[in-house]
Parts: C-alpha cells; sequence; structure tokens
C-alpha cells in the first residue's frame, strides 16, 4: 500500500499515519524509509520520528540513518546531534550523515571533531572535510587533508577531484590537477570532472584549456555547456559565447534557465542590448520568462545598460514575485542612487511575505551605507536580528562593511567578533574596512591572522591590504605584498592591485617609481591609472610628469575631462597663464564637457545631493549667509586673500 505511493507531503502530518493506526498495520523498514526520503518538511519529520519512537524504530540503525539524512536534508543540525546518538550501533554511513551535517551548515571546526572521532573512514569521510573547508575558504586545510589522504593510500575519486578543482588558482596548479584526471582517467569519460575542469581553466582565464577540456568530454551535458559559455563570457570573448550558444542547439541540447541568464548576462556586461532583448523574445515564447533566475538576469540587464525604466516594467508584468526577483530590483536601485526606492521595495516584499536573503540585505545596507545613514542601517540590522540570519557569512559580512563606512568601527569590530566561523568574506570586510578608516597596522595584523589560520587570501583580501598599505604610508609592507602576489599566493595581479600601488608611491612621494611601475606592468595601462597619477603630481606639484601624463591620457581618450581639470588647475596655480589659456581652448575644440562633482547625504530619512557648481539647494541661503560673516570675520582681523586660499563667495 504504501510501497506504491508516487509522494508524500504530509500536510498536515498526522493525518498520514491516521489509517495505519487504525488498521493496525506495522509499515516495514522499507516503507518507512521511502516516506522519510520523500518528507518535505520539518514538522512532517518530527511527526514520523515521532512514530518511530512510539514503535522504538529510532534505534535500528537503518531507519535511523535516513531519518539523519533527512533531517540533515533540512537543515536541522542540532536534531542530527540528537537523532545520532539515539543509534547505538552507528557504521561509517551514520558517521558520515553527521559529518555532512556540519558541512552543509559550514560548522569547520565541529566536521573536523567528528572526523577525528570517526572509528573508520571511506573516501565519503575524506571527501566531506576537504568540501567544508573549501567551502569556508580554508584552502590550505584543505589540501593539507588531500595530502594526508593520499599518504594514507586512500585513492582520490572524481569527487575529491571536482572539489580540489574549485579552489585552483594558478595554471601551474589547475595543469597539474588536470595531469592527475588524466592519470586516474577521468578527465574524458567523467562527465562531472570534466564540467570542474572546464570551470576552473574558465575562472583562471585558461578559456583555450576550457575549450580542449570541453572539446574531449565523451559525454557533455547541459551542465559542460554552461561551463564553457560562462568561461568566453568570463574572458570578455563575448562572441565565442554567442556561437557556442548556436552550437548548444545545434547538437540537440535544448537551453535550461541557467544557460539562459549566464547568455543574458554576457549580453548585459558587453551592453550587447538587442541581442539580449531577443534572448528575452525566445524566452518569451518558450515561457522560459516564469522562471525567476531568468526573469532576474533579465531586470539587471535593462538596469545595468541605464534602461531601469525598463527593469521597473518588467518587474511589474511578472507573473510571480519571488526573492531572487526583489533582489535583482533592489541591486537596480541601489546601482542608480535609488536607496529610497531600495528600502521600499525591501518593506513590499516582507508585506508580501517574500522572506529577504542573504543578496537581499547585502544590497540594501550597502545602498544605505553609500549614503550615511546609520539610523536606517540599525534598522535592518533589528530586521536580520529578528530573521535570525546574523549568522550567514553574507549578512554579517554586509552589515560589518556597513558599520564601517558610516565609520562605527567598534559596531563593526563586535560583529566581526560575534561571527563562529569566519569565512574569507568577514576577513576581507574587516581588513577593508580597518583600511578605510584609517587603521592601517591593524589591518595589516588581520591579514597575519588570516595567514595564520591556513585561509588562502584572494584578491580582495590583496587589494585590502595594499589599500591599508597605501593610506596608512606603510611602502616597504605595500611592496612586500605586491611582490609576493604571484611568488606565494599564486595571483597575478590586477589593475586595481597596481591602482593601489600607484597610490601608495603617490603619497609617498615616489613619482619616478610609479611611473616606472606603470611602463613596465603586465597589463595594458587604462586611462584611470593615468587619472590617479595625475593626481598624485598635482598634489606633489610636480608640473614636468604631470605634463608627460596628461600626453598619455590625451591619446588614449581626447575628450575625458578629468586631465583636462588637473592641467587647468596646475598651471594656474605656477601662474603660466598662456598654457591655461591653451588648455582651455583645446576643450572648447574637441567639445570636453565640464563635469560637476556631486554627493549625497542622509539627514532623518531624507537623501540631499550637493553638486560643485550648484548655488541653490537644500538650506543653500542660510549656509551661504553663515560664509559671509564668516568671510567678514576673518578679513576684520587682517587675513588678506590669496591666490590659492581666496574664498568665493557667489
Amino acid at each position: 500500500m504504501i510501497t506504491g505511493s508516487k509522494a508524500v507531503y504530509l500536510e498536515p502530518p498526522m493525518t498520514f499515519y491516521s489509517p495505519l493506526q487504525t488498521s493496525g498495520d506495522l509499515p516495514l523498514s522499507s516503507s518507512l524509509s521511502l516516506i522519510l526520503d520523500r518528507c518535505l518538511s520539518l514538522p512532517a519529520a518530527q511527526a514520523i520520528h515521532a512514530h518511530l519512537l512510539k514503535l522504538d524504530l529510532h534505534r535500528h540503525t537503518f531507519l535511523g540513518n535516513r531519518l539523519l539524512h533527512l533531517y540533515s536534508r533540512l537543515g536541522a543540525v542540532a536534531v542530527v546531534l540528537r537523532a545520532f546518538d539515539d543509534i547505538p550501533t552507528k557504521n561509517t554511513f551514520t558517521w558520515n550523515i553527521l559529518l555532512a551535517s556540519f558541512s552543509i551548515a559550514g560548522r569547520t571546526t565541529e566536521a573536523r571533531q567528528v572526523f577525528d572521532k570517526m572509528p573508520q573512514r571511506d573516501i565519503v569521510s575524506w571527501n566531506s572535510l576537504i568540501s567544508v573547508y573549501v567551502s569556508n575558504g580554508f584552502v590550505e586545510s584543505a589540501k593539507k587533508t588531500l595530502c594526508e589522504m593520499r599518504e594514507l593510500g586512500i585513492r582520490s575519486n572524481g569527487y575529491t577531484l571536482s572539489i580540489s578543482a574549485s579552489y585552483v588558482y594558478s595554471p601551474l596548479q589547475a595543469k597539474q590537477l588536470h595531469g592527475s584526471a588524466v592519470r586516474g582517467g577521468f578527465h574524458s569519460s567523467n562527465t562531472v570532472v570534466g564540467n570542474s575542469l572546464v570551470d576552473m581553466y574558465g575562472k583562471i582565464g585558461l578559456v583555450g584549456y576550457a575549450f580542449a577540456v570541453f572539446r574531449s568530454l565523451e559525454n557533455p551535458d547541459n551542465i559542460s555547456w554552461n561551463s564553457i559559455i560562462s568561461a568566453f563570457g568570463k574572458s570578455g570573448s563575448a562572441n565565442l559565447a554567442f556561437g557556442c550558444f548556436r552550437s548548444m542547439k545545434n547538437s540537440g541540447f535544448f537551453p535550461d534557465e541557467f544557460t539562459i541568464s549566464i547568455m543574458i548576462s554576457i549580453c548585459s556586461e558587453n551592453e550587447e542590448l538587442a541581442k539580449g532583448e531577443q534572448l528575452q523574445a525566445c524566452c518569451f515564447k518558450i515561457g522560459a520568462l516564469s522562471n525567476s533566475i531568468v526573469s532576474s538576469a533579465v531586470i539587471h540587464m535593462y538596469s545595468h545598460c541605464g534602461r531601469l525604466g525598463d527593469s521597473l516594467r518588467f518587474f511589474a508584468e511578472s507573473e510571480k514575485w519571488d526573492s531572487a526577483i526583489v533582489d535583482s530590483l533592489a541591486s537596480a536601485y541601489a546601482r542608480s542612487g535609488l536607496v529610497h526606492e531600495a528600502l521600499k521595495l525591501f518593506a513590499m516584499a516582507l508585506r508580501e511575505n517574500i522572506r529577504p536573503t542573504e543578496f537581499t540585505f547585502g544590497t540594501i545596507l550597502s545602498s544605505n551605507s553609500c549614503f550615511g545613514m546609520l539610523d536606517q542601517g540599525t534598522q535592518i540590522h533589528c530586521w536580520i536580528h529578528k530573521l535570525g540570519m546574523e549568522a550567514d557569512s553574507i549578512v554579517s559580512s554586509s552589515l560589518l562593511d556597513m558599520y564601517m563606512k558610516l565609520g562605527s568601527v567598534e559596531s563593526a569590530t563586535k560583529i566581526f567578533s560575534s561571527i563562529p566561523f569566519k569565512d574569507l568574506i568577514s576577513w576581507n570586510a574587516m581588513i577593508m574596512g580597518l583600511a578605510q578608516n584609517g587603521q592601517a597596522e591593524e589591518g595589516l595584523v588581520k591579514f597575519e591572522e588570516v595567514l595564520a589560520n591556513g585561509i588562502r587570501p584572494d584578491r580582495i583580501t590583496l587589494l585590502g591590504v595594499l589599500s591599508a598599505c597605501s593610506l596608512g604610508g606603510l611602502l616597504r609592507e605595500g611592496k612586500q605584498i605586491f611582490s609576493s602576489m604571484e611568488k606565494e599566493h599564486g595571483m597575478k595581479p590586477d589593475l586595481e592591485h597596481y591602482y593601489a600601488m600607484v597610490e601608495m608611491m603617490g603619497r609617498a612621494g615616489k613619482l619616478e617609481e610609479a611611473m616606472e611601475l606603470i611602463e613596465t606592468m603586465d597589463l595594458k595601462p587604462d586611462v584611470f591609472i593615468w587619472d590617479l597619477l595625475l593626481e598624485v603630481c598635482m598634489t606633489h606639484g610636480s608640473l614636468s610628469y604631470a605634463e608627460d601624463v596628461a600626453q598619455k591620457m590625451m591619446e588614449m581618450e581626447p575628450r575625458s575631462y578629468p586631465f583636462y581639470s588637473v592641467m587647468e588647475k596646475m598651471y594656474g596655480a605656477r601662474g603660466k597663464w598662456e598654457s591655461m589659456a591653451k588648455v582651455r581652448k583645446m576643450m572648447q575644440e574637441r567639445r570636453v564637457r565640464r563635469k560637476s562633482e556631486c554627493c549625497w547625504i542622509g539627514i532623518k530619512n531624507e537623501i540631499f545631493s550637493f553638486s560643485a557648481d550648484e548655488v541653490l539647494h537644500h538650506g543653500g541661503e542660510i549656509t551661504f549667509s553663515v560664509l559671509k560673516l564668516l568671510v567678514w570675520e576673518i578679513v576684520e582681523k587682517g587675513y588678506v586673500q590669496g591666490e590659492k586660499k581666496g574664498v568665493e563667495i557667489r
């Protein structure tokens, strides 16, 4: 009767059991196992657990293991522990379920303790421990565990190689892992391993290798196609991604929601709006727009391409709103500086019983910190506390980042200390926050703690440390960390790391070194790095260097306003009026537009914007009246307005 059932939803749970109780039938262990496998909610699981307790079947190893697996799948780690203790005869499968429960929950310390207590371990045990280390950023610990496993003569399987591929960041390590896969016979016959290799090579920019692995797969699946399309997209090869998408359809594979969302994201990043709209039309024909992943990608595409109105229209026309769609629109609002609208959307989601995700809070908190609204931030913090999401690494890191940006280092430090299992995201937020608040040496101490804990730093970590060195004037330490990026951490510096080094050298007055670094860097210098050096030249009053940099910027972007502005100010400060007039004439001939700077500030739940060229704004009359009185008093006390320090009253 029970074994032939298709699904068991158990709503309400006890109604399912009433026929069994009245008929006097005793379910077989296989029947109960089927029920446990198809249980969908925690209340139903607890009802089945109660029934097993009444029948004294909870101590049965097979049924106890199925119950453990159910609670683990539902994320009820505390109940897993109690159910584990109820099983008198535990086998390796029992221990593996407990280990996997801690791994899924990200509880690294407990996972290691369970692993050490296991009387016997199999490859599943080792894979679970390596997986929890990788998921939480403890890459060095994962490597040590893998080496320990090999020393004991335990052979890696395909899943071990797949996990290992997720933490490879250097070409040399990638090729070594690929060699291991070939020697084990996994590279072409095992699709899961092949997909991991494709994703690995795409992540580190070796698209040619990724494509070679993809071509060697004997049985590629949708994930294989998605991985290679994503690899082409990440490398900036949009045309190859589109070609691969067409080949996928011609090969008889039907693009799923992940394929379409990847393609729409590629259109978004490359501002290929026309192609993105064509994909949207195809989605409409096949009914894929009802999928929240696809809908979220469409909303992001329009907002990224400057079409916020279309994002709003698409959101309003969506059949069903869920957390993914709300997250996309909140991100669109935040990107456009509409923090009030993002907060209204957050309130609407709560009214519609749409539970905010960690990404929702990350977006809202980021927007809030940009406008200096501490009161709003603490209110959102209260919501996070009510929803019990403070333990989530993304949410806690977003809170930490918000308090740091608002200058509340003490609150941020309390958040950081309260995080039970600190992953790399948390460490990065702390290091960056300390750097932004002028506590460079404390940031370096945290970086040393990251290394001491066996956590592998990523590009963001190293960027945060370099920023701390730059703001703290720690040139020697900054140079050491920069040179260790490739030697010790296997990462080539990005443009952002070079930005930090140029700024660091500029603050120290090492203009010649900064110029040499830019001219010898492996990457092609962009206009932003030259703009940064030009600002440094202006700070130190080095006109000769500034003229060289300005010439390079003019060749790259003849209509870029910043360098004209800097040169105009520098010539004016030196009294070179003829050169200053030439710059202004050049601006007129090339139709270079002045860009007025703008800033925002949040006061009592309202956001006010101030433009550099703006005369009338909120409270402007009072402000200028007070300023005039101050100038009058200063002049009365003998202050003489100079060329550099004069005050202009409009």
